[in-house]
């Protein structure tokens, strides 16, 4: 039993390059871990919306194509994918987002969220 639970660690270490840096105690210096990534079968699709749900244990978290983003979709959006995590995985991808975005943020500015504001705020 012992050493299936390890082979699940193993299998749900980290994914994220950056993860290291973001949960090394302060006391230490921060340093990068760099993951081998096999990636050839993977399947690349966009997605403009995002919902979340969860149980005690895990994290549902659904990706689709909103094709109305301006206002209240009068079709239902299409969810084309699902991506179940516990929550420690939850987490380590929050910090790596947060980071990634943070990045983002300081090279090309601040990223507004609310598409009200975009749109009123847009140069003509």
């Amino acid at each position: 039993m012992a050493k299936a639970a390890e082979k699940t660690a193993e299998k749900e270490a980290p994914q994220v390059e950056e993860q290291a840096a973001a949960q090394a105690p302060a006391a230490q210096p921060q340093q990068t871990v760099q993951v081998q990534v096999e990636d050839k079968g993977a399947i690349a699709l966009y997605a403009n919306f995002c919902r979340v749900t969860g149980s005690p244990e895990e994290l549902i978290i659904d990706f689709g194509l909103n094709p109305q983003p301006v206002g209240i979709p009068k079709d239902p959006i299409e969810v084309k994918q699902r991506i179940i995590v516990n929550y420690y995985t939850a987490k380590r991808l929050l910090a790596a987002l947060n980071m990634s975005v943070q990045r983002h943020e300081a090279v090309f500015g601040v990223l507004e969220t609310d598409i009200q504001k975009r749109l009123k705020n847009r140069p003509n």
